[in-house]
């Protein structure tokens, strides 16, 4: 029995390790080996320090998750976060740290595509509207009901009273849902002129990011004052009490990420719930059962 605890025990310590390798690999696409490979001895150990310090506050702030996530599950409670930023700014690198550790049926991502030719008839928010979470559900939208204040008005996809109603609509939609129970609650994720010219062209020098860059994003990027300036306008006007706008400082990635995260759980009220043990049950078994062997022209080749 005692050797039996060790091998639980070992298996554990190597799931743990390959969680840990998840995180990495995620790592890996901010360049993080850069500043490991530094000529500079101090730099390499500052570096290696940094990059401790911020794996041990996410891991820590991603089990406050897991409490907040059985909370939401115990109260009904309904979340709604939403990120937004320019292209590049990282709320893609967030949201992948915020539902990496979740149960996807609790917590879940809304991206969703253009309007097609149907929903760009009906009422602006109707496509939102199918996407908004049920008691114990939080929905995290990678882009929302805003792209009408940021690239539709500066690509020119909607026309002067389309903007001007969504002004209008916007806030009262938002009270809306705070008043139907859903808690709503706003990122934008700021970065500065040369930090997104440093990513675009990070992304156009590596073929594993070139997917990232659509023309649309290229066209963002010549128009960045453009973008400002609708930047400015929305959070002006659709900054309200009862969904107000937060700004995360974005140009460092983990900063960000570890400030956000910690922000939304002091945004929200929840505690930690008990859970009874879980004893695993002796799984049965019967004289009569014999495992059938797989045939081997089903089975995936063993390359590595």
């Amino acid at each position: 029995m005692k050797a039996d605890n060790i091998d639980v025990m070992e298996r554990l310590r190597r799931d743990l390790e390959d969680s840990y390798d998840e995180e990495f690999e995620l790592e890996l696409d901010d360049r993080i080996e850069d500043a490991l490979k530094s000529e500079d001895p101090e730099g390499i150990n500052v570096a290696r320090e940094e990059r401790r310090h911020y794996f041990r506050e996410l891991f820590r702030l991603q089990g406050e998750l897991v409490k907040l996530q059985d909370w939401v599950v115990a109260s009904g409670h309904r979340v709604v976060i939403v990120f937004e930023g320019r292209d590049a700014a990282g709320k893609g690198g967030i949201i992948k740290r915020i539902t990496q550790r979740l149960n996807p049926r609790v917590c879940r991502v809304a991206a969703l595509p253009a309007p097609n030719d149907r929903e760009r008839t009906q009422w602006y928010f109707q496509r939102y509207v199918a996407h908004l979470p049920a008691a114990g559900e939080i929905v995290l939208f990678d882009r929302s009901w805003y792209n009408r204040a940021g690239v539709e008005r500066v690509m020119g996809f909607c026309d002067d009273v389309q903007y001007e109603e969504f002004f209008r609509s916007a806030p009262e939609f938002e009270r809306m849902l705070v008043r139907s129970g859903i808690q709503l609650i706003k990122y934008w994720f700021s970065i500065s002129d040369e930090e997104q010219e440093s990513r675009f062209l990070g992304r156009i020098h590596d073929p594993l990011k070139q997917w990232k860059l659509s023309p649309m994003d290229l066209e963002s990027r010549r128009r960045w004052e453009d973008y400002t300036r609708a930047k400015e306008i929305m959070l002006e006007r659709t900054h309200i009490p009862e969904a107000p706008w937060w700004v995360v400082p974005a140009d460092n990635k983990k900063k960000a990420r570890l400030n956000c995260i910690h922000h939304l759980l002091s945004q929200i009220p929840f505690q930690e719930i008990e859970h009874p043990p879980i004893v695993l049950p002796e799984r049965e078994r019967r004289e009569d059962y014999a495992r059938r062997p797989v045939p081997h022209e089903i089975c995936v080749p063993q390359i590595y």
